[in-house]
């Protein structure tokens, strides 16, 4: 949460400084890497910041820490509140010396409830948001996504969280805390569309988005690969019966309308999957672009590389890291068009900006 949060801060202009242990943030330590505390996680989602390394467990190092605080817009820590208050840098032990600091503590579970203090992961907020069980829905057991993805859209409402506190300390002049608890903030985010009949009192239904449940949604095998396509609105439905050579499914009154095709899903797809595999991808592409319709190929990581619209937009970069030498990573995907994001600085070394970032701030080392 904290390293993608703070990354995304930091390519449209923040001076991000991160505060490492000693020994290093455990996300430099994976393979592959060119030296042990370079991985590619972590180089991926530490650009543009500063790295200072501090012990926070001693006198020396939680003084460094207040006094940066003291003059610092925001501290966004990701360990748990009970930890802070120990080493005694939690928001109530700062706010008195920078009234217009805002502290974000991101973690797993609100200091409101039962959980509170809990150990938490991208994997044990996947299972208890109902994520893990929305993927395992179609089949015999829950499943994980297979991304850090709760860690990513967090650090996404963190970061959104911290730019709209700033922007309230424009109009009051006061910093104030944040809360971002993973497990509730995931939760909230899965369930405008799978809340579904429980949004009733008393319920409609069962939970859960039944077009997005249906085991046939998935990319579609083609005569010599897979394709996706989904047909969404009623002039999409049509142009798709077309195509397939089924015109007059369009007057049947159970794919008629948005509301009669969503009690037919199911059958729906399924009739995708039967005509998909009837053609090869790129007669379905040519078909699908002149329909304009929703579709996309299924692509590798690899293939990604060589994408002709990534090509284009300039997506890929390549750059040269001091230590690690040659490197590719995505480009900065929002566009300003009077203050654009940049990519700055490389992924720091462990500690390799502790003395510059001291004597900046004229904090004795």
């Amino acid at each position: 949460m904290g390293p993608w949060a703070t990354q995304q801060l930091g390519d449209m202009g923040a001076d991000v400084i991160k505060i490492e242990p000693t020994g290093g943030d455990v996300m430099r330590f994976l393979n592959p890497n060119r030296h042990a505390s370079m991985g590619p996680s972590y180089l991926n989602m530490n650009r543009n910041k500063r790295s200072v390394a501090l012990d926070l467990k001693t006198p020396r190092g939680k003084e460094i820490l207040r006094q940066l605080a003291r003059v610092c817009d925001v501290l966004v820590s990701n360990v748990r509140p009970q930890a802070m208050r120990r080493l005694g840098l939690d928001y109530e032990a700062l706010r008195g010396e920078n009234e217009r600091l805002v502290y974000c503590g991101c973690y797993g579970y609100s200091e409101d409830g039962p959980y509170a203090g809990r150990a938490a992961i991208d994997d044990t907020i996947q299972a208890a948001s109902g994520l893990a069980w929305l993927q395992g829905y179609c089949s015999d057991e829950p499943r994980y996504v297979n991304a850090t993805i709760v860690d990513k859209i967090v650090g996404l409402y963190v970061a959104q969280a911290i730019a709209m506190a700033l922007y309230a300390r424009e109009k009051t002049g006061r910093g104030q805390f944040i809360e971002v608890p993973m497990f509730e903030t995931m939760t909230a985010f899965l369930l405008p569309e799978h809340l579904c009949g429980l949004t009733f009192e008393p319920p409609l239904g069962p939970a859960g988005y039944q077009r997005l449940l249906n085991p046939f949604r998935k990319p579609f095998r083609t005569k010599d690969g897979h394709i996706a396509v989904v047909p969404y609105n009623d002039p999409q439905w049509a142009r798709f019966f077309e195509l397939a050579g089924r015109p007059e499914m369009t007057r049947d009154p159970k794919y008629a309308s948005v509301l009669a095709r969503s009690n037919h899903f199911r059958e729906l797809y399924e009739f995708i999957e039967k005509v998909i595999a009837t053609r090869t991808t790129a007669e379905w592409t040519e078909a699908f672009e002149r329909a304009e319709l929703p579709f996309a190929n299924v692509n590798s990581f690899e293939a990604l590389l060589e994408d002709p619209h990534l090509r284009a937009t300039g997506f890929w970069k390549a750059l040269e890291h001091p230590t690690e030498g040659a490197l590719r990573m995505p480009d900065i995907t929002l566009k300003f068009s009077d203050t654009p994001g940049a990519i700055r600085r490389h992924a720091p070394n462990l500690g390799e900006h502790t003395e510059e970032v001291l004597r900046e701030f004229g904090i004795e080392k």
